[in-house]
């Protein structure tokens, strides 16, 4: 079996980035602001950072990139994804399930645990349990950063509509500049043989995890208070596209 290269691993990433962009308008943005709020409130050129169901590795390479003597641990319960993580950022890559307990005890000690477009496929209580063990990674002061879609409900019908309409000319856009979807990024990381050796052990793993009732902004702020953390707050929004802020 061909093993999959770092460039390969790589492009991918690159490949990952573009797919996502036509899911996420101004998907860099988010990226932006949350280096620009982890240098600004830890004032450290060597952050610990977590990379909390990090996919193919776009907020590690980001962090690494922005403070090159960081120290980042990626973490992901999708093997096809952890192993493109590995190879295309260089960072520590553990296999983690964040729905089954203990996990943190994988990871050790962070300042700052960031993640995007991800948390969404937990039910709300373990979301809730995820906020409180990512509570447990971070000392006094330190932060967590969620990015994602917290959609409007029935209360915002017209803001509803206008996000929705807004996500479907931009993924209309993208796809026809060439763009892949979702499930022809898949499609392409299966090309790749060591991957493609993965991809049963990754249907087997989520066969049972259908997607979940979209939490919206309020349950967030709210369980991370639950969780421990002193304050909360968002601080960039795109219509329904937030960054949640959380510090202990």
């Amino acid at each position: 079996m061909t093993t999959l290269t770092s460039e390969s691993a790589r492009r991918l990433l690159r490949q990952w980035d573009r797919q996502q962009t036509a899911y996420v308008a101004h998907r860099e943005n988010r990226f932006t602001v949350m280096l620009d709020v982890l240098e600004l409130h830890l004032d450290s050129p060597t952050p610990r950072v977590l990379d909390l169901a990090c996919g193919p590795g776009a907020i590690s390479q980001r962090v690494l990139a922005a403070f090159p003597g960081a120290t980042v641990t990626a973490v992901d319960y999708d093997p096809v994804l952890l192993r493109i993580a590995a190879l295309a950022t260089g960072v520590r890559a553990i296999d983690v399930d964040l729905a089954a307990p203990g996990w943190p005890s994988l990871v050790g000690p962070v300042d700052a645990v960031l993640s995007s477009t991800a948390l969404h496929w937990l039910s709300p209580a373990d979301l809730l349990a995820v906020y409180r063990d990512a509570a447990s990674l971070l000392p006094p002061g330190g932060l967590l950063m969620n990015a994602d879609h917290l959609r409007y409900d029935d209360r915002s019908p017209a803001l509803r509509a206008v996000s929705e309409r807004h996500d479907a000319r931009t993924q209309a856009d993208d796809f026809a500049a060439g763009a892949l979807d979702y499930a022809g990024w898949y499609e392409l990381a299966a090309a790749e043989p060591e991957l493609a050796a993965l991809m049963p052990v990754r249907e087997k793993r989520f066969a049972d995890r259908p997607p979940q009732p979209l939490a919206p902004l309020e349950f967030h702020l709210a369980a991370l208070r639950a969780a421990g953390f002193r304050e909360t707050g968002t601080v960039w929004q795109y219509l329904d596209d937030y960054v949640v802020f959380a510090r202990k």
